[in-house]
């Protein structure tokens, strides 16, 4: 065997080189966010998109030697992230909001440990620590696709391949050409997918042209009131920052609530126990407002408990979904105790 391997090197086989490492960062550390958010669009997972784009670059270090250059080196990572996503979510299933489980509820009682259900849940997308700016493509992707939770739990509900099509297409400005070619499919079947998802969407995704956040001194007001509201346990002062149908989410528990009155119902029975019991710090996800919500322990430290992710119109809350689940923190580069 010995003899047959150099042999072989002795008749011209090139052993592979490898890519020289600053060439390879340079070629493609620029695209490593907005990778992470089309990743995170597909998945509707923080936790599986960071592992796949930690894929996307090993494979793509492994072939870099071999890249052609026939196509740029983002439409070659996109074509290296769109099949490792369409693999990762052949494994698993689509990740819901508790509300496209079922219809709300009315009873309080919600047990204290979740239900059982062995669901995989949509997580949210840490946008605070983004210091990107308008020459920053991550920024310009970000700032032109929707990360909106509500955007994103209507992604869920289409086939892998659905998702893909639209993001490129709807989201990220991509040619039909560009897409088939990426894909391996003809234009004439992009156009077919593509319009078999914008159908789908219409019926469960909310009408961007209708959102309407208010002008950051009233969206700064009513995220402070919010706050002080769960940290006074203030109850009367979260009812008047509720929308009539305002809606109330806590994955990984899939009951929910609708309605103001149902809303304050849980939230005053349930989650404010007394003054000081909670201690929030502001954040962001998905583009929205959010705080980050430290509960006090019988030891009086506030640790990590849940992340509110908060839409707001121009006077009022219309719908919480707090993720309630320690491990997020990390993700939104927040302190497990609070400060």
């Amino acid at each position: 065997m010995v003899c047959l391997c150099m042999t072989s090197y002795a008749q011209g086989t090139e052993k592979p080189t490898m890519p020289d490492r600053a060439e390879f960062a340079d070629a493609t550390a620029g695209y490593r966010r907005e990778l992470l958010a089309y990743c995170y669009r597909i998945l509707g997972s923080i936790d599986e998109a960071e592992d796949v784009v930690q894929e996307i670059y090993l494979r793509a270090w492994r072939s870099y030697a071999t890249f052609e250059r026939r196509s740029s080196v983002r439409t070659w990572l996109y074509r290296i992230a769109t099949n490792a996503c369409l693999t990762a979510s052949a494994q698993n299933a689509r990740r819901p909001l508790p509300s496209g489980m079922a219809g709300p509820s009315s009873d309080t009682n919600v047990p204290s440990t979740p239900d059982g259900t062995d669901i995989s849940w949509l997580q949210p997308f840490p946008t605070a620590s983004t210091h990107a700016g308008p020459s920053d493509p991550a920024w310009v992707v970000e700032s032109r696709g929707n990360l909106r939770l509500a955007f994103i739990a209507a992604l869920q509900l289409l086939p892998p391949r659905q998702r893909a099509v639209l993001i490129l297409r709807d989201v990220l400005a991509w040619r039909a050409a560009e897409v088939a070619d990426l894909l391996g499919i003809s234009p004439v079947a992009v156009k077919s997918i593509l319009q078999r998802a914008r159908a789908q969407l219409a019926r469960t995704a909310p009408d961007e042209a209708e959102i309407t956040e208010p002008a950051e001194p009233r969206l700064r007001r009513l995220l402070e009131a919010y706050v002080s509201a769960l940290e006074n346990a203030d109850i009367t002062t979260l009812v008047q920052l509720l929308r009539a149908d305002a809606r109330f989410e806590m994955p990984p528990f899939s009951t929910w609530f609708e309605g103001r009155d149902a809303v304050a119902r849980f939230i005053g029975s349930r989650v404010l126990d007394q003054p000081g019991t909670l201690r929030l710090m502001p954040t962001q996800a998905n583009g929205q407002p959010a705080v980050a919500a430290y509960r006090r322990g019988i030891d009086g430290v506030h640790r990590a408990h849940a992340i509110h992710v908060l839409t707001i119109d121009n006077t009022s809350i219309t719908r919480i979904v707090a993720f309630l689940d320690a491990d997020l923190f990390s993700r939104f580069d927040l302190p497990r105790e609070h400060p």
